[in-house]
């Protein structure tokens, strides 16, 4: 048997496949690719009022509706991609959330432009590594924390939409910038990864 299958795993990601799958992989590795981290901020976006499951389904879909969630080429995106968009059933169709999106495109590559890596300003704020937290359970999780609305506002005023304090909390977590693997989680360890054999 695996570690997987045999060590416990945060509560949440236990009753769905492809939860477990995203769970043990991907959430709470911290990512420090620019790009990766735009593409996982606009999908908690997409997210809002939703499951994570229904976006994680449609996920491949969103990549391909998107591009590959290039900024520069998402950013040039005009009336008829959003109609695309719009009448694409693989994707979360909201107007606003669709048009937030390209807005955002447009304020990384302004970020880029002024000299602001996106990676780099997003990972300073959190004191340039991840924060170790030792919840207990998800429910001493918070929705959203002093931090996350400090991020928040840093990217409103630079142009950002649909990044709340509780949509960049989520994101924070899921790119590694927090660690919010409960205490006795198998993967809280191992965030890079790197799980022993």
């Amino acid at each position: 048997m695996t570690i997987e299958q045999t060590q416990h795993r945060c509560a949440w990601a236990d009753n769905d496949p492809l939860m477990r799958a995203y769970h043990d992989q991907e959430w709470g590795v911290p990512e420090h690719d620019s790009r990766a981290l735009w593409e996982k901020l606009m999908l908690d976006g997409f997210q809002a009022g939703l499951s994570w499951i229904t976006i994680l389904r449609k996920r491949d879909a969103f990549r391909q509706a998107f591009q590959g969630f290039d900024p520069a080429i998402v950013a040039r995106f005009g009336e008829e991609d959003i109609a695309r968009l719009l009448a694409d059933p693989g994707i979360v169709r909201s107007r606003a959330k669709i048009a937030a999106t390209i807005g955002n495109a447009r304020a990384y590559l302004a970020m880029a432009e002024a000299g602001e890596d996106f990676s780099t300003f997003i990972w300073a704020m959190a004191g340039g590594t991840t924060i170790q937290n030792t919840r207990q359970n998800m429910s001493e999780v918070p929705a959203k924390t002093p931090l996350s609305a400090e991020i928040s506002a840093a990217l409103k005023q630079r142009g950002f939409k649909f990044v709340g304090p509780v949509i960049v909390y989520a994101w924070m977590q899921a790119t590694g910038i927090v660690n919010d693997h409960v205490v006795g989680c198998f993967r809280r360890d191992y965030p890079d990864g790197d799980l022993p054999q």
